[in-house]
């Protein structure tokens, strides 16, 4: 999944930044409300994690230009202003949570977690298809009950497979979710990461579950049969 961190004191930014890419997630960041204004114009993130207190536009400002923009994207406000009335007004103008400063971080973790199971409909921290199951809480992938180790770029890959298991995600796609704004869509990286996860999926399941529909992007397939398509 990737997320926008929007905070201006910037030893905070990087350490949430931080904290959040050790969990796998693809973080982009920013000091300023205009930045992220223009970054959530040409990004498709999954989630923001907003300051309120910004410069050169409002953290509250930003959030009424995504509600009218991108209704469906999940906010999380982080911010010091921390009374009843600053908590109202933020979920008022469309906010999905409010968490305030100081805070702890394995707090802000489980807040971002259940966002995202929202935005996918996932009740469940579990993830499956077939015999593979992912935990989206202890970070872990099992297949047929046994425990594989799977770099966060893996994981992460695996995750928006499943979340996305009735659908063909295409290169680009994955690249606007899984990787972050430094990444080079034509360094053959995603081939790279989906070449080793499928190999080890592979090695547990006897065939490959990741499908490729030439000319669209790959699928997460049960059976695996008729993958490339």
């Amino acid at each position: 999944m990737r997320i926008l961190i929007v905070e201006d004191e910037l030893d905070l930014q990087e350490a949430i930044a931080d904290g959040l890419r050790i969990d796998g997630y693809a973080v982009d960041v920013c000091d300023n409300g205009e930045a992220a204004y223009e970054l959530l114009y040409s990004v498709d993130y999954d989630l923001v994690v907003l300051d309120l207190n910004l410069p050169k536009m409002d953290g509250l400002e930003v959030l009424a230009k995504i509600r009218d923009e991108k209704p469906e994207l999940k906010v999380l406000i982080l911010s010091a202003r921390s009374s009843v009335n600053d908590k109202v007004k933020g979920l008022d103008i469309g906010a999905n949570d409010y968490l305030a400063k100081p805070f702890d971080f394995e707090e802000l973790e489980a807040r971002i977690r259940n966002l995202l199971r929202r935005k996918f409909v996932q009740e469940s921290s579990m993830l499956s298809c077939g015999a593979i199951k992912v935990d989206l809480s202890k970070r872990t992938a099992v297949v047929n009950e046994d425990e594989i180790a799977l770099t966060k770029k893996e994981f992460a890959l695996l995750e928006y497979f499943l979340l996305n298991k009735d659908k063909v995600v295409s290169q680009e796609e994955l690249i606007e979710h899984v990787w972050d704004q430094n990444a080079d869509s034509f360094s053959g990286a995603i081939r790279v990461h989906i070449a080793t996860l499928r190999k080890k999926l592979k090695a547990v399941l006897n065939y490959d579950p990741i499908g490729t529909k030439i000319g669209e992007g790959y699928f997460l397939s049960e059976e695996g049969s008729d993958v490339n398509a």
